[in-house]
């Protein structure tokens, strides 16, 4: 594989499908509400909240930032895991150097076209196998899957790697998201079987 590949820390176990997953070649598209028709042409990617100055991209700003790889399995908390994703986007690092954040901003909640958001500390955002995907396998991604940015964190359930991301806000306090309001564990360990409250 490309050297300048990284690859999430979880493709290296001996065993790679967490307990109570079960392996698929296919890549089940799981989501609430229709699928949404996005006009790229007025996507805005916005960074608000506790940085000294909020910020807006356009998808073509944003896709011209540096761009990663990412190899990464996937881990859906419906049981269904699907190894060998080689994921292309903007690294939440790249971001993190795009703004100034405040002190005490030690939660991102990451939202989403239709009003859905999912939370996530600093510490799980910032991890380097984590991106804002555009490409996934060489190609952009399909409307179901999140077209035009998804976020993806490898190392948690895929709940949490949410479609159709429009922005991020720093926050000093954790506020669940829509999934974790209904029931979904907070964090999503899938290691731990950190499915539901």
């Amino acid at each position: 594989m490309d050297e300048k590949v990284i690859k999430s820390p979880d493709t290296a176990r001996e065993t790679r499908v967490p307990p109570g997953q079960r392996l698929t070649e296919s890549w089940p598209v799981l989501h609430h509400g229709p699928v949404p028709s996005i006009d790229i042409s007025k996507y805005k990617f916005t960074i608000t909240g506790m940085v000294k100055k909020e910020r807006e991209f356009t998808f073509e700003e944003l896709s011209s930032l540096p761009l990663v790889k990412v190899f990464s399995d996937i881990h859906c908390v419906t049981h269904w895991t699907k190894l060998d994703n080689l994921w292309e986007g903007i690294g939440t690092s790249t971001l993190r150097e795009s703004v100034d954040i405040l002190p005490g901003a030690d939660f991102i909640i990451v939202k989403s076209t239709g009003g859905f958001t999912t939370n996530l500390t600093s510490e799980d955002f910032f991890q380097e196998d984590v991106l804002l995907a555009i490409k996934h396998n060489g190609s952009l991604l399909g409307r179901e899957h999140g077209y035009p940015v998804r976020l993806v964190v490898p190392r948690l359930y895929f709940w949490k790697s949410a479609k159709w991301v429009t922005g991020i806000e720093f926050v000093g306090e954790d506020k669940p998201g829509f999934w974790e309001s209904a029931g979904y564990h907070n964090r999503g360990d899938p290691w731990m079987e950190e499915r539901y409250w």
